[in-house]
């Protein structure tokens, strides 16, 4: 009798877990959304201009899900540019193909054309973002991806009383597509944006801008979530709000163990959740952000944007807010203090052992003038055009086919699989390198990986022309930092500095001025993944380079066949 009852209750448990199983998948639910991409006026800095934007929004719509719930994004192109968007550091387990990148992924949306996006939130909670991945148009089309905890879940910190999104973004008083063409014409660098903005506006430093300023309300003891999010085209920018501090607790969608700092600093694609509490004297506090400059002798854009953080309780409005000091714009040991602060909440899957050793250089090089080519196409320095690369190889985007495609299919001339697992030169990639040295190789060469490899890649910055840090983003996954640091990575020193424990999970490392970071994930998501630099002139100059990773067994380890509306080439 007493193992009858045994039974009927092990069975009873057994169909509990069932149901809360099935409770839990049923409250996820699927957000269907329509993405307009359109030209429309906007006034900044006294100008007005037809800038591409979504639904006429600048920023664009914010996205709000939950852990678990799907997503279908209609995306209709009425301007007059070819259109991609991707979900920026959503993993897309098994649905490569509504990740969207131009010509890696995808083909883009032809002018008059449209493409459903078609996925789900999987395991992240916290902030990314959405913008576009063909030419320059992200620098106006782009906005926030908000993951709250699963239904009936919570955050790991006690909840706050109100959540705010702060988007850091670059405004050109030109259209940014003329900005970057008549770069690739002259062979030289891009001009500057003209103002960095906050949701889409200066701020009160600028001309013709003060009326529009964002303003964040705080109410005096209350503990609010920021999430900040840098949507900036080329630039790695500090931000600070006056006299508060912020208590990180999270980054691309990840926890992170909760650390204080007075400042943030972000390179674009990164996303950092902040707590600020309303512990000051109630009153008005510039929220501000410039840029971290590592680029020795490079121009940058060196203004500042602003918001105001508002006290609900504020009596004068008209009082002048109180301004931060923001470091300095070459503050390298500030930038180095903050990414280096961060660790996963606890004990964390990062690989003990390594099936794929890669070891990476990433910088910038310079091609000689073509034989016969006009003066005019060759104004970098001493007559010669701009570019970079990744182990020697400049990539080079496909045409006809995109490369998720001609894998899929197996369309051979694509792309080749040789890309180089170290740089076909050793040198001394931070000191005087030989000017022979500078000129990479062009070419569409993928790094071919094995479901379920476990991989290390070792990111090397080099000095060609200049050293700068680098924001390098991979796409499909999360990855383990497990260490960085400056000059030459030394294997036989620097690997006693990984942390094996509670290293963080991001999709974009910042990569230091003249230094090395090293990362690690398992190769558990079939498809094409870019991996390059977010700085988007780089990325137009070929520092890329793309991991094709093998289906696994079995369904749950296999991509999704195409949907029937992917874009043709």
């Amino acid at each position: 009798m007493a193992r009858l009852t045994s039974i009927v209750s092990h069975m009873f448990l057994s169909i509990l877990l069932i149901f809360s199983s099935l409770a839990c998948f049923t409250n996820a639910k699927t957000h269907h959304h329509g993405f307009i991409v359109q030209a429309t006026k906007v006034t900044r800095l006294c100008k007005t201009r037809n800038s591409i934007t979504v639904n006429g929004q600048l920023p664009g719509p914010t996205l709000e899900v939950n852990n678990g719930d799907s997503l279908v994004i209609k995306v209709v192109n009425k301007a007059k540019y070819n259109v991609t968007i991707h979900w920026h550091g959503v993993r897309q387990i098994r649905t490569a193909w509504a990740d969207g990148p131009e010509f890696i992924t995808q083909c883009p949306i032809r002018p008059g054309q449209s493409y459903t996006y078609r996925f789900t939130i999987s395991g992240q909670e916290g902030t990314l973002w959405w913008h576009a991945h063909s030419s320059w148009l992200r620098a106006t089309v782009y906005g926030a991806i908000v993951i709250h905890p699963k239904q009936g879940a919570s955050y790991p910190f006690p909840k706050p009383n109100r959540e705010s999104v702060i988007m850091l973004g670059e405004w050109w008083n030109a259209n940014p597509i003329d900005v970057i063409n008549q770069a690739r014409r002259t062979g030289g660098a891009p001009n500057v944006s003209d103002a960095y903005t906050i949701n889409g506006q200066p701020g009160d430093l600028y001309n013709c801008s003060s009326k529009d300023t964002i303003k964040v309300p705080v109410s005096s003891g209350e503990t609010n979530l920021v999430r900040v999010i840098n949507s900036a085209l080329n630039q790695q920018l500090f931000f600070k709000i006056a006299n508060h501090k912020f208590t990180v607790v999270g980054a691309d969608a990840s926890y992170v163990k909760p650390f204080t700092t007075s400042v943030l600093m972000l390179g674009p694609g990164q996303t950092t959740d902040v707590l600020i509490k309303g512990d000051q004297t109630p009153g008005r506090y510039y929220m501000a952000a410039r840029a971290y400059a590592s680029a020795q002798g490079a121009p940058f854009d060196n203004t500042t944007t602003t918001a105001i953080l508002e006290y609900t309780t504020t009596k004068n409005v008209s009082t002048k807010p109180v301004m931060p000091t923001l470091p300095p714009f070459n503050d390298t040991n500030t930038a180095t203090a903050f990414t280096t602060s961060f660790r996963s909440p606890g004990k964390t899957l990062v690989p003990k052992t390594i099936d794929e050793n890669l070891f990476i250089t990433a910088g910038l090089g310079i091609n000689k003038c073509p034989p016969k080519a006009k003066a005019s196409t060759c104004q970098a320095p001493n007559n010669t055009r701009f570019t970079a690369s990744m182990n020697n190889v400049s990539f080079v985007l496909p045409s006809n086919f995109s490369l998720l495609q001609a894998h899929h299919h197996g369309i051979p001339g694509v792309f080749t699989t040789d890309f180089p697992a170290k740089p076909p030169v050793t040198f001394d990639y931070t000191g005087n390198v030989s000017r022979s040295l500078w000129q990479p190789t062009r070419g569409t060469k993928v790094y071919k990986l094995k479901y379920g490899a476990k991989v290390q890649v070792v990111l090397q910055g080099t000095s060609i022309f200049t050293a700068e840090n680098h924001p390098i983003h991979l796409h499909g996954y999360d990855f383990y930092v497990v260490a960085e640091g400056f000059g030459n990575f030394n294997p036989k020193t620097d690997t006693s500095k990984f942390n094996l424990v509670d290293p963080p999970l991001r999709n974009t490392v910042s990569l230091p001025v003249n230094g090395w970071a090293v990362i690690r994930f398992v190769a558990d998501n079939p498809g094409t993944w870019i991996m390059h630099c977010h700085l988007d002139v780089h990325i137009g100059w070929g520092l890329a380079m793309v991991f094709v990773v093998d289906n696994g067994v079995g369904l749950m380890e296999t991509l999704e066949q195409p949907p029937k509306d992917l874009p043709r080439c």
